[in-house]
């Protein structure tokens, strides 16, 4: 964007790379290209499908939208998993959506049962609710299991996060969830507007080990913007991620639409645990971030370029459409974390 405003005062070729360069000298940032235009949905790698849809349909109040069973030497390409059968359901809560993905084969392997919030493959997406006391309470009535001791305020001295409610649970599998109420002055107007329980989906958080890699990945090279950074810590913090002597920098970003993408980085402990290198998309520790896209191959272009790891050898056509796109890529972030890019 710099180099085509440059371009439009019609200065030589030479004169453009000399300006361009005293710029980034100067610590004046050169906007990147919008390769991702949505944050669509997250998909989360369940074993039992069938569970699962009861899981988010009946305590979270998702609604189930559509189902689809594919297998083939595209989906195998795509996903990186050769003989596969994969069950995917697709369901909303409030404008936004997650994909409940089961692959009947082959199987992948059960998340860790010592998983903590900071290793590295942690992911979670963060569900708004009306009332912290009566979802903690919902939630409790149907047997969750806990990740957090109980909801945490966090506290006011923190002008980011000050008056926000969370509690960590999660899914019959283990994957993380987080429930999140916000305060009046905090958060999406929406928020305040609807007397149901379950409102909506807010953001997906990963953890990252150092943003800066993070922020070249995901703003540098995909164009999605920073829209907030604060730096938690605390007590409150602590037992909400159930991990002594946390804190963390925190920084989301976004698309043009869609949800947030919010970077957990631990400054304390950084005894986190690395992805590990075979994590496959069948392993129930592995989720995609589904991110939409206009031109793939730009996107593909941008990865190569970037040094990031595919993992489809290419993007993928998918002539059959079942998946609700006709060509996608996945791919790792510098942590390992999947992201899915569909082009429609």
């Amino acid at each position: 964007m710099m180099m085509r405003a440059l371009a439009s005062l019609r200065l030589p070729g030479r004169t453009l790379l000399v300006v361009a360069a005293l710029l980034l000298v100067a610590g004046v940032r050169p906007a990147p290209a919008q390769l991702v235009t949505a944050v669509d949905a997250v998909g989360i790698t369940v074993s039992d499908l069938d569970r699962s849809i009861a899981f988010y349909r009946d305590v979270l109040d998702f609604e189930l939208i559509s189902e689809a069973e594919v297998a083939g030497p595209d989906y195998e390409r795509l996903f990186g998993v050769f003989g596969l059968r994969v069950r995917v359901a697709w369901l909303r809560l409030g404008r936004e959506d997650i994909a409940l993905i089961a692959f009947l084969a082959p199987g992948g392997r059960p998340i860790p049962v010592d998983m903590r919030s900071n290793d590295q493959w942690f992911q979670h997406v963060a569900i708004i609710v009306r009332d912290m006391d009566e979802a903690y309470a919902h939630l409790r009535a149907h047997g969750v299991t806990h990740a957090s001791p109980g909801p945490q305020l966090l506290p006011d001295w923190n002008p980011t996060a000050g008056g926000i409610e969370a509690f960590y649970f999660r899914d019959p599998d283990g994957n993380h969830l987080e429930v999140l109420a916000f305060p009046p002055d905090k958060g999406d107007a929406r928020w305040q507007e609807d007397d149901r329980l379950f409102l909506g989906i807010d953001h997906t958080a990963i953890v990252v080990h150092d943003t800066e890699a993070a922020l070249a990945f995901y703003r540098d090279t995909l164009g999605l913007e920073v829209a907030g950074e604060s730096e938690n810590y605390g007590p409150e913090q602590e037992r909400l991620n159930n991990v002594f002597g946390a804190r963390l920098r925190i920084t989301a970003l976004r698309a043009e639409a869609g949800l947030a993408v919010e970077l957990l980085e631990y400054l304390a402990p950084r005894d986190g645990r690395p992805t590990p290198l075979d994590t496959q998309a069948n392993d129930l520790w592995h989720w995609q971030i589904h991110m939409a896209t206009d031109d793939a191959e730009a996107v593909a272009q941008g990865l190569r370029e970037g040094g990031y790891q595919w993992v489809s050898p290419g993007v993928v056509d998918v002539p059959d459409g079942a998946l609700g796109f006709a060509a996608g890529l996945l791919a790792r972030d510098p942590d390992g974390h999947g992201l899915l890019f569909t082009q429609r």
